[in-house]
């Protein structure tokens, strides 16, 4: 690893990094932890959403700069995107101002100082998670509520219109290669690089054997995460003998009430991240499907160092090499006969070593830390 000293980055968060317990945040809190572990200052910039200040970011930081969003109706009539609007904040660009390093916008969330002026000679790179419109037209579609999927599908269409201000990023680095692929497009000349997101693990802690439930994660107030779980419910575990508990933060109480009429179902609304480790790494199949196929799946990964079978979908995959690891099945019926047979199958050492392998080449929070440093610092 580089000399890092007298290496500082401004970092724009669209939400509180800690706790890390959900989807483009968990990248934002390791990736901060990662850089300040070889000795990068971090100036962090938060948008709270009202929540608290944390401790543990403080251990991680040279300094906190906190941020309210500016929810309500004047950020929602206008052509910009609410979610980059509802993040303009002057005292942003004015603390920006303050020195020269570079920064980091995490998410276009943030980038609404991207193409500012008085931000022409920084170095400016832009940390992608999804291609947001992609992501938002599916939630409009998976969206069970009428002003949800408006909302969703003209949010899609601002960020669409929004995109182009990437043209004012010096260094664009995707979660994934298919949309390193989508953007090179774009943006040709652009340097994008590929740097899979940052996870916490530092080892494959799963362990042999047999669990006796299955387990389906994720925020369940996204309404993808909560069709997925329905779709799991109904079509999949009812009728079949194995437990499956269905955990994550917020769900809709008729969620709760519908796993209410399937003995073998329970709904775990809103568990620590303690708690939901746990149950990662007790559960005996993991199961993950997803209608979305843009950006890197973090509870994927998380779920391979920490885990025993995945069981997914080929859309959990996309831009990913991680098909090796895990076991696939798309429809109903073949989901039923894979989870039949895998709970019949052990977790063996032989699929520790194979996942050891594999991960610590290709998703080392410690090697991807070094590209990014050996990306910046070379401008």
């Amino acid at each position: 690893m580089q000399n890092t000293s007298n290496k500082t980055l401004h970092l724009i968060s669209f939400d509180m990094p800690y706790p890390p317990n959900y989807g483009g945040i968990i990248d934002v809190f390791y990736k901060i932890r990662a850089l300040h572990r070889v000795g990068v200052n971090i100036i962090l910039h938060v948008f709270d959403h009202g929540k608290a200040s944390s401790d543990e970011l403080k251990e991680y930081c040279q300094q906190i700069y906190y941020y309210e969003r500016k929810t309500g109706i004047d950020s929602q009539l206008s052509t910009l995107p609410y979610i980059v609007k509802s993040r303009r904040q002057p005292d942003l660009l004015k603390n920006l101002m303050k020195d020269d390093w570079p920064i980091f916008f995490e998410g276009l969330h943030t980038t609404y100082y991207l193409s500012h002026p008085f931000l022409k000679n920084r170095l400016k790179i832009y940390r992608e998670s999804n291609i947001e419109h992609h992501y938002y037209w599916k939630l409009s579609l998976a969206s069970r509520k009428i002003i949800d999927k408006v909302f969703f599908a003209v949010e899609a269409a601002r960020l669409f219109l929004w995109q182009k201000q990437l043209s004012y990023a010096d260094l664009i680095l995707t979660v994934s290669e298919d949309d390193s692929l989508y953007l090179r497009k774009k943006f040709p000349h652009k340097p994008v690089e590929c740097i899979p997101s940052f996870h916490g693990n530092d080892e494959v802690t799963s362990k042999a054997g047999f669990g006796n439930f299955a387990l389906y994660h994720g925020k369940l107030s996204v309404p993808e995460n909560d069709q997925s779980a329905r779709f799991l419910i109904r079509k999949v575990f009812a009728g079949l003998p194995y437990r499956l508990i269905v955990a994550g933060m917020n769900p809709e109480k008729n969620l709760i009430r519908l796993a209410k009429n399937y003995p073998n179902v329970v709904v775990m609304a809103n568990p620590s991240l303690e708690e939901m480790d746990k149950l990662i790494e007790e559960a005996h199949i993991n199961v993950l499907i997803t209608q979305q196929n843009t950006g890197l799946k973090l509870k994927l990964l998380n779920t391979l160092f920490k885990g025993r079978h995945c069981l997914v979908n080929d859309k959990m995959l996309v831009g990913t090499n991680l098909a090796q690891l895990c076991h696939v099945a798309n429809d109903k019926n073949s989901l039923k006969e894979k989870i039949t047979e895998l709970f019949q199958q052990p977790f063996s050492p032989d699929d520790i070593g194979k996942r050891i392998h594999h991960l610590n080449h290709w998703y080392s929070d410690d090697e991807n830390t070094r590209k990014i440093l050996d990306l910046v610092f070379k401008f």
